[in-house]
Parts: C-alpha cells; sequence; structure tokens
C-alpha cells in the first residue's frame, strides 16, 4: 500500500519556505541539483560512500564573501554506507528536519526498495510516487499495462522463445549489475537459446530473470527519448511540455556498429553479443511533422496515468521511442520520473523547454522553477505525493 497522498503532502506544513532540494547520487542528480541552484533553492545529494567525490569534490558549491554561489551546484553531500541506508528512520527525521524536498531518478528505485519507498519513506517526493514500480516489467500492472490502456504503440509481444519468427528484443536485467540491462536480440528460437545459453554461462543474465523476460518486436528505427513535464498548476490545457530529446549511448553496442561486419565476425563470441550498457547520452531533436504524433501520445500518457494511479504524472517523464520508416514513433520504454539523459541539457536548457519558456530550461531547472510557483502561489502539496 503507497503511503496516503494525504499523510505525504502533510509533511511540509512544518518545512520552511525555501525547502531544500535532494536526489539520490547518480543517474541525474547534477541536473536536478543544478536546476535548483540556478532557481535559487539549496541542493543535496545523497551519496553512497565510496562514490561520493563527484559531488563533494568536483561540482561541490563554492561561494563568495556575500554568500552567492560562485561555481559549482552541489550545496551537501551526505554519505550512507549503502544507498538503502537514506531510508533508514533516523535517515528519514534528518531529511525532514532539514525540509528536504526529494526528486526521483532511477537511482531511487533501483537502490531502495520499491516497498520501502512506497510504504516507509516519509519524506515529500517531488514526483508520483505511486508510478515508480510500473517500470519494473516483472510487475503484473507495468509501463505495458498503462501504455496499452491509453492506446499507445508498443513493440508486439512474443508470447514464448518457440514462438519468434522475427527479430526480437529480449528484455531482462544484468545478473549483476541490476540497474543495467542484460538485453539481447534472437531472429529464431535456435539463436535465443545459443545466446541465453551463452550468456548464462558468462554470468551476464540468470535462467530466473530470463523465465520472466519480456519477448517482443524489434521495431527498426532511431531510439528518440521524449523528456515531457506535466504541471498539475496550470489550466489542463497547457499541463503539457516537451523540454527536449535525448538519445543513449550503449557499451559495447556502440563500438561493435563502428567496425565493419567482416571484422565483426572475427570477434570472439562474447565481444559479438552487445549489452546495451547505457553509458551516456546525447542531444537530439526531431522532424517537426512527427511533433503531432509525440505530443499526443504524451498527452494519451498523462490521462491514462490519471486514471490509474491518481493524481496520475507530477513533473518530469521520459517516453522512450523508436520512430518506423514511416515516421511513427513506438514506445518501448518509459521512465516516470526524470529520465537518464537530461544531463547533457543542464546549464544550457532543452531545445524545446527553451523554445516555450524564452530562457535556458532544462529538466533540473523546470523541477525547481515548478517547486518555486508552488510555493509562491501556496500549491506545494499538489506537487507532492
Amino acid at each position: 500500500m503507497t503511503l496516503p497522498i494525504a499523510e505525504a503532502r502533510a509533511l511540509v506544513d512544518a518545512y520552511p519556505r525555501s525547502p531544500t532540494v535532494a536526489a539520490v547520487g547518480s543517474h541525474s542528480a547534477l541536473d536536478i541539483a543544478d536546476g535548483a541552484v540556478t532557481e535559487g533553492l539549496a541542493s543535496l545529494v545523497l551519496a553512497q560512500a565510496g562514490r561520493e567525490s563527484t559531488y563533494a569534490q568536483y561540482f561541490r558549491t563554492t561561494r563568495d564573501h556575500a554568500g552567492g554561489r560562485r561555481r559549482g551546484c552541489v550545496d551537501d553531500v551526505w554519505t550512507y554506507p549503502k544507498f538503502a541506508d537514506l531510508a533508514s528512520p533516523p535517515s528519514q527525521q534528518r531529511l525532514r528536519d532539514h525540509g528536504v524536498l526529494l526528486v526521483p531518478n532511477r537511482a531511487l528505485s533501483s537502490y531502495v526498495p520499491l516497498s520501502t519507498i512506497e510504504e516507509e519513506l516519509r519524506v515529500p517526493i517531488v514526483g508520483s510516487r505511486a508510478l515508480l514500480r510500473i517500470e519494473e516489467r516483472s510487475e503484473r500492472e507495468n509501463y505495458y499495462t498503462l501504455l496499452e490502456s491509453a492506446a499507445i504503440p508498443v513493440p508486439k509481444a512474443v508470447p514464448d522463445p518457440k514462438a519468434i519468427d522475427r527479430l526480437v528484443m529480449v528484455k531482462l536485467p544484468h545478473a549483476k549489475r541490476r540497474l543495467e540491462r542484460g538485453f539481447f536480440t534472437a531472429a529464431s528460437p535456435e539463436e535465443y537459446r545459443t545466446k541465453s545459453d551463452g550468456m548464462q554461462r558468462r554470468g551476464t543474465i540468470t535462467a530466473e530473470d530470463l523465465a520472466h523476460a519480456r519477448i517482443e518486436e524489434y521495431v527498426i528505427g532511431p531510439v528518440f527519448n521524449f523528456n515531457f513535464f506535466f504541471s498539475p498548476l496550470v489550466p489542463r490545457a497547457r499541463g503539457l511540455e516537451l523540454l527536449g530529446v535525448d538519445e543513449r549511448r550503449e557499451s559495447n553496442l556502440d563500438g561493435l556498429v563502428r567496425i565493419p561486419a567482416a571484422q565483426q565476425l572475427e570477434l570472439p563470441e562474447a565481444d559479438r553479443v552487445p549489452l546495451l550498457t547505457v553509458v551516456g547520452h546525447g542531444t537530439l531533436t526531431v522532424r517537426e511533422s512527427i511533433l503531432e504524433d509525440v505530443f499526443r501520445m504524451g498527452e494519451k500518457f498523462v490521462d491514462a496515468a490519471a486514471r490509474r494511479y491518481p493524481p496520475g504524472i507530477l513533473g518530469p517523464f521520459c517516453l522512450q521511442t523508436c520512430i518506423d520508416r514511416d515516421g511513427l514513433p513506438t514506445v518501448f520504454d518509459v521512465a516516470a520520473r526524470i529520465g537518464g539523459g537530461t544531463n547533457i541539457h543542464l546549464g544550457l536548457g532543452h531545445p524545446y523547454g527553451n523554445a516555450l519558456w524564452r530562457m535556458p530550461m532544462s529538466t533540473g531547472r523546470r523541477i525547481a522553477l515548478e517547486i518555486r510557483h508552488a510555493i509562491d502561489s501556496g500549491r506545494l502539496k499538489e506537487i507532492i505525493t
């Protein structure tokens, strides 16, 4: 049972007028911190011991004699033996005492158990606490369920490896690095068995995860991750914003595609299997005739989320798509929170967000701006779960 919204929203009653914006120290924490300080809010990164130097040293805020920020964007860093320790009762109390608003990223839901976030984490979350679970493909109610209820195109599911009769993507987590993917492609039952057996021998995937993997038709086309933002603080017709678009840089896939086919075949078997581990992102724009379909998908997603998981999506979300040869986007993944590729826009802003807001508008800054607007209008509780 997810923490009641009324209880979560009541937590901010004792908060200072200018709260602290916090994020787990991974994924898109720099974007969140940069956006907060740009809008004059304090930033806090919650890091795991041994992984804090990026924030505590290299991007730490330094100030002039008057207290103004001179460089950096991370005002404070708290470290924990393990990321999950941030949800301990003493840590939660400390977070509340400091007036922390927690912005969820993928690191939060990967390192802290979802049941803990939903039921035990009594810290106000800026965003959609109840929607974080839909990213788990093994759940009966997941993002595919939500997309299909919204009539948003998704790749056709293949019910069984024996039914593979075309190129498919097999989706499951990496055996050791659970934040990463153990995905692989196959075009026949025989190729499925050969690849899955080899990946299990190498310890890339497990038999248990494979048994629950989703197999879906591979959509051939470039990948566009659409970074949206939905605000409940404005009239519904103005609520949805497209801030920008990014693409993934994946290892070892991106290295493989730069090698001529003949040389790829000469590689050892293990090196010929793309691991699709996301190691970075790049920025994109999309042909403007496609934007109508993109906005339509975003609106459908917002409406479906509001129906199935009230109050629905709050703040940032990302629809990850392939665009086929007819220019039609198909959604193959969803982030019901800030996406992983938004750091490419910090400081500069997203192309579409800039055009809309007439100033540099990254996702991190848009979150902070929403917090500012909510505070100034006395509506902070409306963006909290």
